[in-house]
């Protein structure tokens, strides 16, 4: 499937939210098409989405936006303004103004993925999302259920669980006062080479934003803000939606095995390996908006798989 390639139109979103935050948003396709919402992930900007949005423009009404701290959008300050509930305020303005009388099949990545399942399983937008298309990007909450079932000895999984703990260091690292910001604004400007060296990422495509290392620093709030408490404290959180899990196989950040046991939170999944890094929608972005489009397809005729293909653990 290859779409044309067409320039976005901006628009600005205002939030709803206590600190009237201001994102911004970009848009491909007919406004009358099926809607998709992409939401990139850390350290990135809605630009991540463009090949694929640029693929998927021929037949559905695309939109990308910069999350709160990212890109063109707005900064605010302080931990608690990066907490689930103002991402998920975002979301939610996001939908009123580009879709407000139907329900979007939501696409995330990485941090985009991890808040987009705060709505998908929770009650606030009931109604508003028809599928939900999830790339490299567990539910903390799934994740903390997942570490106390199988973190125990001579459980099978453990060696998995350990493996992608050491994968997970940066968390920690985000953690420390002043650092992460050092860090990047040292080593931001080799960010683009690291991706097209070893990520597989085409050297001609527009990415990162220029607003690279101040979006990173910035991000780091993310995780001082949520992480801890979903994981330690981890609710019981069922999907409300089908939801279509990618897993690029050769995630240095997301291993697989953050995947296992989502069946017992989800009532339809479908999973697609995919061999590929981190940033698949950049490395393989004809394959990505393939399935974007033919689970919105199945979703909105009603169709169902069968469970032997959409269920299984890899």
């Amino acid at each position: 499937m290859t779409g044309p390639v067409t320039s976005p139109a901006a628009r600005r979103i205002a939030t709803d939210g206590v600190d009237g935050v201001e994102l911004a948003a970009y848009q491909w396709g007919a406004s009358t098409a099926p809607p998709v919402v992409l939401v990139h992930g850390y350290p990135d900007t809605s630009a991540v989405w463009r090949p694929v949005a640029e693929r998927l423009a021929d037949r559905f009404h695309v939109t990308a936006f910069d999350v709160r701290g990212a890109g063109a959008s707005h900064r605010p300050r302080g931990l608690r303004a990066y907490r689930m509930s103002r991402l998920e305020a975002d979301l939610a303005a996001v939908l009123d103004a580009v879709s407000p009388d139907r329900p979007v099949h939501l696409v995330g990545h990485d941090w985009g993925s991890i808040h987009s399942w705060e709505s998908v399983t929770g009650t606030r937008l009931a109604g508003r999302i028809a599928s939900f298309t999830s790339i490299s990007g567990p539910c903390l909450d799934h994740v903390g259920h997942l570490i106390r079932a199988r973190l125990r000895p001579r459980h099978p999984d453990l060696p998995k669980l350990l493996w992608q703990a050491v994968r997970s260091w940066y968390i920690a690292y985000f953690h420390v006062p002043l650092l992460p910001a050092l860090t990047w604004r040292a080593l931001g400007h080799r960010w683009r080479a690291f991706l097209t060296g070893s990520q597989g990422v085409p050297g001609h495509t527009p990415y990162p934003a220029p607003t690279l290392a101040r979006d990173a620093v910035t991000g780091t709030a993310l995780y001082r803000a949520n992480m801890l408490p979903r994981l330690l404290r981890p609710r019981d959180r069922p999907a409300t939606v089908p939801v279509q899990l990618i897993i690029p196989t050769r995630d240095f950040c997301v291993t697989p095995v953050l995947s296992y046991g989502v069946e017992r939170w989800t009532g339809r999944i479908e999973r697609h390996p995919i061999d590929a890094g981190h940033w698949v929608q950049l490395s393989h972005p004809e394959e990505v908006a393939s399935r974007i489009a033919e689970f919105a397809h199945r979703v909105e005729g009603g169709s169902r798989r069968d469970p032997d293909h959409t269920a299984r653990p890899i």
